[in-house]
Parts: C-alpha cells; sequence; structure tokens
C-alpha cells in the first residue's frame, strides 16, 4: 500500500465572507494562493497543511446550533492549551454560555482521549475540535 498524509481538510460554507475572517482570526490561519476555480472559496495554511474552505450557498447538511463531540468534526493539535483558551476567551468564546450562543465552547481538561480538547462551532455551525495532543 503507498503511504498517505492528510493534505487538506476542505469545509462549506454559504457565506465566505463571513467564514474567512473567522478562520484567519480565531484560528490564526493566513490565506495562501488558490487557483481560480469557477466557486467561490479560499485556502488556509495550517503549519504544512491546509484548510480549503469552498463557497456553497446552501451551505452544510448540519441544522444543529449546538456542539456534538460525536458528529463529524476535525480537530487542530496545540502545544498550548491554556494559550488558545485564553486567545478563545479574547475574542469572547466562553464555556458558560449557553449551548446554542455561536461563541459557546465546550472544553474537556482531562477528557477520556487522554489530553485535554475543546470544541466549538463556525459561522456554519461545522464543529471544530482544538486538543492538546502530544
Amino acid at each position: 500500500m503507498p503511504l498517505l498524509a492528510l493534505h487538506h481538510v476542505s469545509i462549506i460554507t454559504a457565506d465566505l465572507k463571513k467564514s474567512l475572517p473567522f478562520y484567519c482570526n480565531v484560528f490564526c490561519l493566513s490565506e495562501i494562493p488558490r487557483p481560480d476555480f469557477p466557486v467561490a472559496g479560499a485556502w488556509l495554511a495550517c503549519g504544512g497543511l491546509q484548510v480549503h474552505l469552498v463557497e456553497y450557498r446552501e451551505g452544510t447538511f448540519r441544522r444543529r446550533s449546538v456542539i456534538d463531540r460525536n458528529d463529524g468534526h476535525f480537530a487542530f493539535r496545540t502545544n498550548d492549551f491554556s494559550a488558545i483558551l485564553e486567545h478563545l476567551d479574547e475574542l469572547g468564546f466562553r464555556e458558560d454560555l449557553p449551548e446554542d450562543d455561536p461563541k459557546c465552547l465546550m472544553v474537556s481538561r482531562k477528557s477520556l482521549a487522554g489530553f485535554p480538547q475543546l470544541y466549538l462551532r463556525d459561522p456554519d455551525s461545522n464543529i471544530i475540535e482544538i486538543n492538546g495532543a502530544d
């Protein structure tokens, strides 16, 4: 079997003008050149990998406005979980918000996975994990 490595994660967004600043500001990702595809989108650098935002006006299949860690999601890994929590707090994300608030965080500092995890939603209700896995 040939070796496989993850290249990018593609995220559907109904409104690129809302999602692009979210991913750049919340995760400090930077936009990189993208071919002139017939559909709007943006490519973002994430270490040696990429996050691709693809505008699809109908949006995501998700209709729930709460975090469900068992739903499909992707995860960023950090080497400083506390600093990520501080950064998110500065942006208004908090654990004590109602679960349907767009800035609600679900945080598990001692998860069964063996490392701290947090979950949040992007403007299209896509679920994103950030963890402190080694």
